[in-house]
């Protein structure tokens, strides 16, 4: 995806906000180039690429290949404010975390049982040109309880030219048995002492109780 962005001078990063541009850098081991870009157009192509797939980066018409590595959020308002490109070089491995798309109901959740997720991606090193364009499809549908995924069940869809960097036999899913409530213990509960309704009279014990009759 083509993503134009321009040159910018450090340190305007508000008034670049508030025109509804986003600051950022596009960096490397020899790289280090300020940019800003449209904020709609970015989240356009975030929401496309994510952070496992290549960006075509066009800075004052200078081409760029680029990953997101980072974005800085404003939490309150729940939008970008800063973002982080890291350029690759054709012939250079990077690292990526490519995610896990759960596919399918597992016969076990229709049983009552409960899904445990434990992993929505893998990270893996390649060449940019091997880095997949897309997620890996995990179905689950046949999935008892007391069954489970691992990585080493997934791996197979990644080109053969990935470096896996996390443990095959890291479980990614599970179904889980039902929860069982346990029963509520009896509370025990002290006998209320009766309420004495109508004329003035004394209590156990021979002490008055106070009161004005009507």
């Amino acid at each position: 995806m083509r993503v134009s962005a321009q040159k910018r001078t450090p340190g305007n990063a508000t008034d670049l906000i508030k025109a509804g541009r986003l600051p950022g850098v596009v960096y490397n081991k020899e790289t280090n180039i300020p940019v800003s870009l449209e904020l709609r157009e970015f989240d356009k192509a975030f929401r496309s690429q994510g952070t496992s797939n290549v960006i075509n980066l066009d800075i004052d018409g200078d081409e760029h290949d680029v990953l997101v590595r980072a974005v800085q959020m404003d939490k309150r308002r729940r939008q970008p404010i800063h973002i982080d490109f890291f350029a690759i070089t054709a012939n250079q491995p990077v690292e990526v975390a490519v995610p896990l798309e759960f596919v399918g109901s597992a016969a076990g959740a229709k049983e009552g049982g409960q899904t445990d997720v434990q992993r929505r991606e893998v990270r893996i090193r390649v060449l940019p040109r091997f880095i997949p364009s897309q997620h890996l499809e995990v179905d689950i549908s046949e999935l008892a309880i007391g069954d489970s995924l691992h990585l080493s069940d997934v791996i197979g869809q990644l080109p053969s030219q990935a470096e896996v960097l996390d443990s095959p036999e890291e479980t990614i899913i599970a179904i889980l048995p039902p929860r069982v409530e346990e029963p509520a213990e009896p509370v025990e509960t002290e006998a209320a002492e009766p309420e004495v309704i109508g004329e003035e009279g004394e209590s156990e014990g021979g002490d008055e109780v106070e009161g004005d009759a009507e």
